[in-house]
């Protein structure tokens, strides 16, 4: 299961300010046996799709909005931690991760639209939005995690994952970004999507 999804992740074009995460190195085969073991635990049928991984959480371990700290804390059983990683946390993951705890119910998903790690040039310890074409290129990996899954619900986690989301064809309804400032304003709006799910069911 979820070969063809790997396949088509490395098949997406890598360009020098862009990291390939899951290659066939120790670290990326780390982070793909971290990615493997988030996806087979049972998920609620929607995906939080954000814009791309960031170098300092999904970068680390391969699991979307999920830094050091939350392997460390136990948030997903069995996570892998490469010897040394370059960074100990990343704000997004913690502010994820403690709204999963008030979460009703199976969790959602997380993926980025793109995803490898896109940097600025020179300096891999950085993030920077992923072009339109990187945005296409990686739009049928996440398509196929949506069908592979019974997605039947996508939001996007961000105005820039939203507007990422639209040139790739897809129109999602999105909720305030964890970082800069977003924080209190993505949990309650999570939480509401979460209540309104279980109103609906």
């Amino acid at each position: 299961m979820f070969d063809r999804f790997f396949d088509l992740i490395r098949a997406v074009p890598v360009p020098d300010d862009a990291e390939l995460l899951y290659g066939d190195d120790e670290l990326g085969r780390l982070r793909e046996r971290n990615l493997r073991r988030y996806l087979a635990v049972p998920h609620a049928p929607v995906l939080l799709l954000g814009e791309a991984p960031g170098w300092r959480g999904m970068t680390v371990t391969g699991v979307p909005f999920t830094s050091v700290r939350e392997v460390e804390a136990g948030v997903l059983p069995g996570l892998e931690l490469p010897p040394e990683p370059q960074a100990p946390w990343e704000t997004s993951s913690r502010v994820v991760w403690e709204t999963m705890r008030e979460w009703r119910g199976p969790l959602p998903l997380s993926w980025p639209i793109y995803p490898h790690h896109p940097f600025v040039a020179g300096r891999p310890q950085t993030n920077r939005t992923p072009r339109s074409s990187e945005v296409r290129e990686g739009a049928p990996v996440a398509l196929e995690l949506i069908q592979e899954l019974g997605v039947e619900t996508i939001v996007a986690v961000g105005r820039k994952a939203q507007g990422a989301l639209a040139e790739a064809g897809i129109e999602a309804p999105a909720v305030r970004h964890p970082a800069q400032g977003g924080a209190r304003m993505f949990s309650e709006q999570l939480i509401a999507l979460n209540r309104a799910m279980l109103d609906a069911g």
